[in-house]
């Protein structure tokens, strides 16, 4: 059995059900409950999948947990103490509410949710009172021992004040990637490059940066047939005064995923593809700063990639401790609402201001914010 005895700690096992048992269930979730269920008491109770042949076949390669079909059912059988959701988008709200209101902590792969309205409902559904449940975002890139370093010399200003910044996210999708039917549409992917993939690394520069103020962008359609965008740009402004473009591709045959960050006496960038480590980061030293300086800001410490695992850990500490978890609440929706405001700058050639964009505003119920030439169609939408 995949469970960890519980006299290996004082405190009782937490209960983990998994939502979706597809491939980042397989490839990522299971390895890092597995990971911690070495360290601490954490067992696998559950897996829920439409496909009964799914969940089964996860269940037995877990070597723990009973398969089902029906969440709810799930829900009453099993009262799981942390539900992991590797389910398309459009099924997020709804899938996390209920786990929310069934007493359950929530970690939801991204994109987290089709519409800012819907993030503000999970929000609801959290009870803070009592420590929580909370809803969090699979964010793993802002995890990691490389992170955590710049992170902490950039809150200092050990380098000096941020100036300018650059986050890209150039992939490589081809026609049969979108030959799928349910890829590069609003209702099912939830939006295109700047939502399903490059929300990793524009979370990542929001957690080094903290508050962007205003946003301008251009979106395109350059190469596949589909409703969503292929290629976006944008420029940033920062509450602390840096200025910063951001890239989101899947046509870039050489891909590649990096943030860089210019401060007043050093550049730090980190280079990479779907995840860091310590040696994916580098330092270049203005001119004339002390060599002991360098050294210090090159100091990663012991290499911690960044990971499901390392984020997964955290989070488990803070449902044992009953305290709001990272990437939940407002730290979790700051990526969705840059991706929205991202939008409806580039589809309505405007300046948008963060916060603008609440009840009433057509971004904050849709991303494509019923825009003329980037909107479903009307059947689609209804649906």
């Amino acid at each position: 059995m995949f469970v960890t005895p519980s006299q290996a700690s004082p405190s009782r096992p937490i209960r983990v059900a998994i939502v979706g048992t597809g491939a980042i269930a397989r490839v990522s979730h299971l390895p890092a409950l597995r990971a911690l269920a070495a360290e601490q008491p954490l067992e696998i109770v559950a897996a829920v999948d439409v496909d009964a042949a799914s969940a089964a076949t996860f269940c037995a390669e877990a070597g723990a947990g009973r398969p089902y079909t029906e969440l709810d059912r799930m829900l009453a059988e099993e009262r799981p103490d942390l539900v992991t959701l590797g389910t398309p988008p459009r099924f997020h709200r709804d899938q996390t509410i209920a786990a929310l209101r069934a007493g359950a902590w929530v970690w939801c792969e991204k994109p987290p949710c089709p519409s800012l309205e819907d993030f503000d409902a999970i929000e609801e559904a959290e009870d803070p009172r009592r420590g929580g449940p909370y809803a969090a975002i699979v964010f793993q890139h802002r995890f990691g021992s490389g992170s955590d370093h710049v992170r902490t010399l950039l809150a200092e200003q050990a380098m000096g004040r941020p100036l300018v910044a650059h986050c890209q996210t150039t992939w490589y999708r081809d026609a049969a990637y979108y030959a799928a039917p349910w890829r590069g549409r609003w209702s099912t992917e939830g939006g295109g490059p700047a939502m399903g993939h490059g929300i990793h690394q524009m979370d990542l520069l929001l957690d080094l940066l903290g508050p962007w103020s205003e946003i301008r962008a251009m979106a395109g359609r350059l190469v596949h047939d589909v409703e969503t965008e292929d290629v976006s740009t944008a420029l940033v402004r920062f509450e602390n005064g840096t200025m910063a473009t951001i890239v989101n591709s899947v046509l870039s045959p050489d891909e590649v995923s990096r943030i860089r960050i210019d401060c007043e006496r050093a550049t730090v960038e980190l280079t990479h593809l779907y995840g860091h480590r310590n040696a994916d980061w580098r330092i270049t030293p203005a001119p004339g700063v002390p060599a002991e300086h360098v050294a210090a800001w090159r100091d990663f410490g012991a290499d911690v990639p960044s990971s499901h695992e390392a984020q997964l850990r955290g989070l488990l500490r803070d449902l044992r401790a009953g305290r709001r978890p990272r990437s939940s609440g407002a730290d979790g929706r700051t990526s969705l609402e840059l991706v929205a405001a991202l939008y409806k700058a580039a589809f309505t050639g405007n300046t948008v201001r963060a916060g603008e964009i609440g009840p009433g505003d057509p971004y904050y119920s849709a991303l494509h914010g019923n825009a003329p030439g980037w909107a479903p169609e009307p059947a689609e939408a209804s649906a």
